[in-house]
């Protein structure tokens, strides 16, 4: 099994360098792919800033990730749960933060993720 950078995860989603593109989709194919969360993180932001994805398109990449026989993501469950919290208009980060957390309280000053939080039915959030 092998780890990928975020770089090969952003080339296969956007295939926006064709001989990469082709390289990454290679290597899902007969490779086992072990996915951090960190590097998640990290794609979740250069597909929103630099590529201008939707929430609904990276959501939708990553459960499609989740799907896949030969790919391991760390933290599946939460990473799920944030994608689902990112279609529900939250922010990535933010969403992961609280689906890592949902067994405790999530302390916060951030006003407008505990409001988004309540909407979501993640109760765990207090303010500071």
């Amino acid at each position: 099994m092998i780890r990928i950078d975020t770089n090969v995860l952003v080339r296969l989603l956007t295939a926006d360098d064709k001989v990469q593109a082709d390289k990454a989709k290679q290597l899902f194919k007969r490779q086992q792919i072990y996915i951090t969360k960190t590097v998640i993180l990290e794609t979740e932001w250069v597909l929103r800033f630099a590529y201008r994805f939707s929430a609904e398109a990276i959501a939708g990449a990553f459960i499609t990730l989740l799907g896949q026989e030969n790919v391991i993501v760390e933290d599946a469950p939460h990473i799920s749960l944030a994608a689902s919290l990112l279609r529900g208009g939250m922010d990535f980060a933010d969403a992961l933060h609280l689906a890592c957390s949902q067994d405790y309280t999530f302390v916060t000053f951030d006003k407008k993720l505990k409001a988004k939080a309540n909407t979501a039915g993640m109760k765990q959030v207090k303010l500071l």
